[in-house]
């Protein structure tokens, strides 16, 4: 019984996390009461509670993690700029003679604000007030359009620079290393948040393409989903016009990204780049203000807060978790499942996708990758593979009915016209896609993995 504590524990922070506790408390109360428990019994050590302030100074002293505010005040600026808003009326004046032009702005649109904010919630809201109402103006399947929107928002996940690669790398950088420290590499290399970066690109990109043809296909076998049989008339917007709108996120994005992928900066460098840059197109577009300026301060300060306030709870959790053994029980688990390191992965993938229905990505990732990152990259998963693996299964998850975080957002900004069931309706062939890609990652690991080693190499 005493092997299964790790376990116990395990059940009793998910159920209390179910009963609506704050996540950091949740996971940090429950920790130290079975740790206390432990010491009672002498099933645990309490001096291994002594790692604790080294654990939090560490946290709090991660240059990586400084990214995490930097590109979520360049994400909120940006959304104060109503660039995503221009940019949208000046493609779908372009694609409003294509059969699905307005439906493939969204997904283009949706693509340059997830690389550009890497906020989930932030960007299905926010294409959800702009494009929703357009859409169903525009005699849109109702259950077509919202799936579009709500797939569109999900891919703040994959496309770099996003929030969740961000935190996946740091803690993967580490898993790596303790998986390579384990079995004796007292050298170990290192996976950083840039790989990462470079692993999610081709993925992501490839994600985009499959919408984009089938949101075609919809538009050529079912026309009458699009709006009719017959494209309406482009309106007159001017290329110069499109292209001005177009080039101050490409130009973001391109030095963001750019900087990371050619060495030139790392992410926390990269992220200030952005956050300087974002302040720059709010000040060229005319509305940086003080009110504006206080905003985006406040919507970091919180977003930071819950972020590393979750990552402490976690720091807790982990460390009582590994002194009662529960690393070596996972260890032996996975050993013994059938198909070797395949077998544990296709375990671990369930879990990560059925934990996405109620958990948010920061808690899965601070909580579930340390415990079965190590054990799998010591069984020989890439750590850039296994990284975007996570990463569009998180996706995958936040869009699956009924729990679907990504459908939350929308629900809130959706009419009542718009039934849930139709939204449910809607999102199912993008599950479906998204799922496509988790399988052709599986099949060819080069969509992951071949980018950053042609940068290394």
């Amino acid at each position: 019984m005493i092997e299964l504590i790790p376990l116990l524990l395990f059940a009793c922070v998910f159920l209390v996390l179910l009963s609506g506790y704050p996540v950091a408390i949740s996971l940090a109360g429950t920790a130290l009461l079975f740790a206390a428990a432990g010491i009672i019994t002498g099933t645990f050590d309490a001096s291994d509670l002594g790692f604790m302030p080294n654990r939090l100074f560490g946290i709090i002293g991660n240059q990586t993690l400084i990214a995490v505010p930097l590109f979520v005040f360049m994400g909120v600026m940006l959304e104060k700029t109503d660039i995503a808003r221009q940019l949208l009326a000046d493609m779908s004046s372009v694609l409003r003679g294509v059969r699905g032009g307005l439906g493939l702005t969204v997904i283009i649109v949706g693509m340059l604000l997830a690389a550009s904010t890497g906020i989930v919630g932030a960007t299905v809201v926010t294409m959800g007030l702009m494009s929703l109402p357009s859409m169903l103006e525009d005699r849109y399947d109702p259950a077509l359009a919202t799936g579009t929107i709500s797939a569109t928002g999900t891919l703040g996940q994959i496309i770099p620079p996003s929030i969740a690669l961000v935190l996946l790398g740091d803690v993967l950088s580490n898993a790596y290393q303790q998986a390579q420290l384990s079995q004796g590499v007292f050298s170990p290399k290192t996976v950083s948040v840039g790989d990462l970066f470079a692993g999610a690109i081709v993925p992501g990109f490839v994600l985009v393409g499959l919408y984009v043809i089938y949101l075609l296909s919809v538009a050529r076998l079912q026309p009458e989903r699009v709006g009719g049989n017959t494209p309406k008339p482009a309106a007159k917007t001017s290329a110069l016009s499109l292209m001005r709108t177009l080039l101050a996120p490409l130009a973001l994005i391109t030095a963001v990204l750019g900087s990371i992928l050619g060495g030139l900066a790392t992410p926390t460098e990269a992220a200030g780049v952005g956050a300087a840059g974002a302040v720059l197109l709010a000040i060229a577009g005319g509305k940086l203000s003080v009110q504006v300026l206080r905003e985006a301060a406040q919507a970091t300060v919180k977003t930071t807060a819950m972020v590393f306030f979750i990552l402490i709870g976690a720091s807790v959790f982990s460390l009582v978790f590994r002194g009662f053994g529960g690393e070596e029980l996972i260890h032996e688990m996975f050993a013994a499942l059938p198909g070797g390191m395949w077998g544990a992965l296709l375990i671990v993938m369930l879990v990560i996708f059925l934990l996405g229905f109620v958990l948010d990505f920061i808690e899965i990732t601070f909580v579930v990758v340390p415990i079965v990152g190590p054990v799998l990259l010591a069984m020989g998963a890439d750590p850039v593979w296994l990284g975007v693996l996570i990463a569009v299964n998180l996706q995958t998850s936040f869009l699956t009915p009924p729990f679907g975080f990504s459908l939350f957002y929308l629900r809130g900004v959706t009419p009542a016209s718009v039934s849930t069931g139709q939204m449910y309706r809607g999102v199912v062939p993008f599950v479906v896609l998204q799922l496509l890609l988790l399988i052709g990652l599986c099949i060819w690991p080069q969509l992951a993995t071949w980018l950053p080693e042609m940068l290394k190499g």
